[in-house]
């Protein structure tokens, strides 16, 4: 899943680069209301980029490492119907 996320982040961030470059070097020859345009829409990819390579997808286990204190990891499991080997 990780390398899907990047894969995905570095493809937001190609196209928003493109975008710049395209609107700046090719499209305002022609429009410049257009080129500002692609400018804008170049502007809200990076922090959708950023998001979409930091969420955490339904194979991370996060929820399942233990906190480090083990009065509220026995809790815990003891909620989830767990029960973990004491140590």
């Amino acid at each position: 899943m990780y390398a899907r996320r990047r894969h995905a982040y570095f493809a937001m961030m190609g196209t928003c680069i493109a975008l710049f470059v395209l609107a700046w070097g090719v499209v305002r020859l022609w429009s410049v209301p257009v080129a500002v345009g692609m400018c804008v829409v170049a502007m809200v990819i990076p922090p959708v980029a950023a998001m979409v390579a930091n969420r955490r997808g339904p194979d991370d286990r996060w929820w399942d490492d233990p906190s480090g204190d083990s009065k509220s990891d026995e809790w815990w499991d003891e909620l989830d119907g767990k029960r973990r080997p004491r140590q």
